[in-house]
């Protein structure tokens, strides 16, 4: 019996290498997870925008016109201000008188430099007598060299007086002269500090004068909002009561430093001189125009590196479409929306959701709404 077993366990891997290969494979109904073939469904949809300029209706900005040139003007001398023929907002011309200050004591000022010049001039010609007396006498050795020296200096104080008081007449005609507020430029009355009846200090002011040769439409952004914004930047300005009239018009200048209360910063746009509108309007404005809209999209569909700031924009051709990476140009982010200010343009879709797992060329299904 043992050679018996024996002889079976030797014959048993034989008779099995000898066995088909059919008769060691795995019955049909048990290759459940072997050699699976994997089934391609539709690309899958995105959430994706459309690039536009975004309520513009709604982002506007308040803004004040203004004159490129304007000054405050005031007297050079201290008086009490009788007349003030111009108001605010009134159109004046170059030369024309808009301020007068009460001459009396101007004028008794001016009086008195020129009796103070006469007796200058008296005791002038008095000590010049004197001193040619002295000359005559002291060549017949009759007045001494004391006498002629003292009659010199005499007649040297003299002269001296007599151009102090010369000069002191001077300031007394100009301060005269000064009492009337004369315009230097053509303008309007864009702001008046003192009324008829006041006393005015020399240099206080009393009215503002605005050109009316360049105007230009002020307003105020936080620092957040002007990353990114440049002189030449092109803005839409319109009249609070007729929005259909928009005014294409150029930020010029930036003040470099922010209001220490607001925290804001002041922006200059220059109006073309066609603008109708008048200095001191109420305006409101708003970044871009029609020819070139603002874009902005939502801070999720920015991607930046170390390459700079890229988004997925989706290229779509009849049935199909794919996406593309693009790079971009965009500013601060500032309320959920970054705005771009190149590499897109109106019209073109972009991903915001899932961007990280995107590929280039990927496809892509329908498009769905935030």
């Amino acid at each position: 019996m043992k050679v018996i077993v024996i002889l079976i366990a030797l014959l048993a891997p034989l008779m099995l290498a000898a066995a088909p290969a059919v008769a060691l494979t795995l019955p049909e109904w048990l290759k459940f997870g072997l050699h699976a073939q994997e089934t391609q469904g539709p690309p899958r949809p995105v959430v994706s925008v459309i690039v536009e300029d975004r309520d513009a209706a709604a982002r506007w900005i308040p803004g004040l016109v203004t004159s490129r040139t304007q000054v405050e003007l005031g007297f050079q001398a201290l008086g009490r201000m009788i007349t003030r023929p111009v108001h605010l907002g009134d159109q004046v011309r170059k030369g024309q008188v808009l301020a007068q200050l009460s001459t009396d004591d101007l004028a008794a000022t001016t009086r008195a430099a020129r009796a103070a010049l006469e007796t200058a001039e008296v005791q002038q010609r008095t000590a010049r007598a004197t001193l040619d007396r002295t000359e005559a006498l002291a060549e017949r050795n009759v007045a001494s060299s004391a006498q002629l020296e003292q009659a010199q200096q005499a007649a040297i104080s003299a002269d001296a007086a007599v151009e102090q008081a010369r000069s002191q007449l001077l300031q007394a005609e100009d301060a005269e002269g000064f009492a009337r507020m004369i315009a230097p430029f053509d303008g309007v009355i864009s702001a008046v500090f003192e009324a008829p009846g006041a006393v005015v200090g020399a240099g206080e002011p009393v009215l503002q004068l605005s050109a009316e040769d360049a105007r230009e439409v002020v307003i105020d952004l936080p620092e957040q909002a002007l990353i990114g914004m440049e002189p030449g930047a092109a803005f839409s300005v319109w009249h609070r009561d007729d929005s259909a009239t928009e005014v294409t018009s150029v930020l010029d200048r930036i003040d470099p430093i922010a209001d220490s209360a607001t925290r804001t910063r002041r922006l200059y746009l220059t109006l073309p001189p066609e603008a109708p509108f008048r200095l001191g309007a109420l305006v409101r404005a708003r970044f871009g125009t029609a020819e070139a809209p603002s874009l902005s999209l939502p801070v999720e569909a920015l991607m930046t590196d170390d390459g700079g700031s890229t988004v997925w924009r989706v290229r779509r051709q009849g049935d199909t479409a794919q996406v593309e990476r693009v790079s971009v140009t965009a500013a601060a982010p500032f309320r959920g929306r970054v705005a771009i200010t190149a590499g897109l343009e109106a019209g073109d879709e972009v991903v915001i959701r899932g961007v990280h797992s995107l590929a280039e060329g990927q496809p892509v299904g329908r498009r769905l709404e935030p």
